[in-house]
């Protein structure tokens, strides 16, 4: 029981990693699923309703679905892969439809509206389809670190479950990463789980990372709850606490004049530009967004309440590993990686808003890390299990120096610097390097003797991914001279055209930042 064997092993339980783990079965691959919650009920999407950028096969509707987001994004985003997105994630939801039987809702005329799902109903299903494909699942059960061949390729990882408090390793011919963004503990809804550990694992395999710069994500919610579903602002007034209308601000445009009154007074909103009939299908398609509000007889159409800001880093923001194929394989040879663990700029370039391109890239690029992983692996015929191997993990698991414990002190010292809107989100460069270099000494100490035994491994884990984090956030931030997508300088206002590239980022105790050399080739 704690030592499994596997053709591919999928670390995360969101919708990338279901359908990572089912198209890997179906395409024959013996299959295991380490989750860090239980799968079905952890991360973002399982605790909300999300939009799903579904569009009709008619080439004007994708046209215009493709155009309509690319200069908010920089013009960093890739047509070929949007295509395929679009593409894939027709093919994705129909199959929910047709395979998984589940329940959209109905125009008029009796056709189904595919345009949303229900991430509880959802995960729910894809629980069950996961199970039903023969996949093993680990409940809680966080991988900790990956495994390695003399190569260097990937062969496996190790983990803990933190039930049975006992570790666990699975031998894998590949490795599919999507455990989901960084939110930095910021206590954003369904983000608990949602830590970076996977980017950490790839940068110590040896995996670049790409977008990092578009990580300052933050979203709107109300100050009593951690619910953060932004789109519904798009149809509020923002006021500042003696009543006047907050000028500029808004839930697409206009969150940095939020955060700039909040670092001074409270700003109060209402929902007071909703139709009454919009009202009423707010409420059918995001019940749990009403939910606070009704326990304390807020009527947020009528009534003012206060509103805050919470980070979201990688979870709404695009960077992530960096894809080098199309079959979403990093460059270490068989590990992949999907969601919001991997880059988005392929699709979104520097900027995402609500949820729909997110849960589509989650399920497009899940479908395809699945099934590469599933071929490489096949490909190493009966070698996978064979090979000797040894594991990666560095900081938090095997410090440079004498081992002592303290992951709390260390993930404060990380959200001091990556939290405060006038550091993450209202960026200048002194700002960014005064914040780097605070970053940088807390991995120093941490990479020097962070520790912790049993289950406090997942804990000291955590801590070293979210200051890996904060420190690629800032190098690229701070490479990137201009403003484009939710990067934006308020020393450097303008967009610079000789930027218009993606920025390479990658390392650990020494982190570097470059520019992506040459188009990325994508598969037909």
């Amino acid at each position: 029981m704690n030592e499994l064997t596997a053709d591919v092993l999928v670390a995360g339980g969101g919708p990338a990693g279901a359908w990572a783990a089912v198209k890997a079965a179906e395409a024959g691959a013996s299959v295991v699923l380490a989750d860090k919650g239980y799968l079905g009920t952890s991360g973002a999407t399982a605790s909300a309703g999300t939009g799903v950028w579904y569009v009709e096969p008619e080439p004007a509707a994708r046209e215009t679905a493709m155009a309509s987001r690319e200069g908010l994004g920089g013009h960093l985003a890739d047509r070929e892969w949007m295509a395929r997105v679009l593409d894939q994630t027709y093919a994705n939801m129909n199959e929910l439809a047709e395979v998984s039987k589940y329940p959209f809702p109905v125009d008029g005329d009796g056709r189904q509206i595919r345009r949303g799902l229900q991430g509880p109903e959802y995960m729910r299903r894809m629980r069950v389809r996961v199970r039903r494909a023969g996949v093993r699942v680990l409940d809680h059960s966080p991988v900790t670190e990956l495994l390695a061949d003399g190569s260097g390729a990937v062969a496996g990882a190790a983990g803990y479950h933190v039930r049975e408090d006992r570790p666990f390793s699975v031998r894998a011919g590949a490795v599919v990463l999507a455990t989901g963004g960084c939110a930095f503990l910021s206590k954003a809804l369904g983000c608990d789980v949602n830590t970076g550990d996977g980017a950490l694992f790839a940068a110590e395999a040896g995996a670049e990372l790409s977008g990092m710069e578009f990580s300052n994500a933050y979203a709107i919610a109300p100050a009593f709850t951690s619910v953060t579903k932004t789109a519904f602002y798009s149809f509020a007034t923002f006021y500042r606490s003696d009543g006047s209308v907050l000028e500029g601000a808004g839930s697409r445009r206009g969150r940095s004049v939020i955060a700039r009154t909040l670092l001074s007074e409270p700003v109060l909103c209402r929902i007071d530009r909703a139709t009454p009939e919009e009202q009423r299908a707010m409420r059918l398609a995001q019940a749990n967004f009403f939910l606070p509000f009704d326990r304390q007889g807020i009527d947020p159409f009528t009534d003012l309440f206060p509103v805050t800001l919470l980070a979201e880093g990688t979870v709404r923001g695009t960077g992530g590993i960096r894809i080098a194929g199309a079959d979403c394989s990093t460059t270490v040879p068989g590990l992949f990686a999907a969601g919001d663990a991997a880059t988005r700029e392929l699709i979104c370039g520097g900027f995402t808003g609500g949820g729909s391109h997110n849960a589509a890239w989650a399920m497009s690029s899940g479908t395809w890390a699945g099934r590469g992983a599933a071929r490489y692996a096949a490909g190493l015929g009966g070698r996978a299990a064979a090979r000797p191997v040894r594991a990666l993990g560095e900081a938090g698991v095997r410090p440079s120096g004498p081992a002592a414990g303290g992951h709390a002190e260390h993930v404060a010292a990380v959200q001091a610097e990556v939290l405060p809107y006038d550091k993450n989100l209202l960026r200048t460069g002194d700002r960014l390097a005064a914040a780097l270099a605070s970053l940088d000494g807390t991995w120093r100490e941490l990479r020097g003797t962070l520790r912790e035994d049993g289950a406090g491994v997942v804990r000291a884990r955590s801590a070293a991914a979210m200051a890996a984090h904060a420190r690629w956030m800032y190098n690229a931030a701070l490479a990137r001279t201009e403003t484009r997508g939710m990067h934006k300088r308020l020393d450097l206002p303008e967009q610079d055209p000789a930027q218009r590239r993606r920025l390479v980022t990658g390392g650990l105790d020494e982190v570097w930042t470059r520019p992506e050399a040459g188009a990325l080739a994508v598969a037909s």
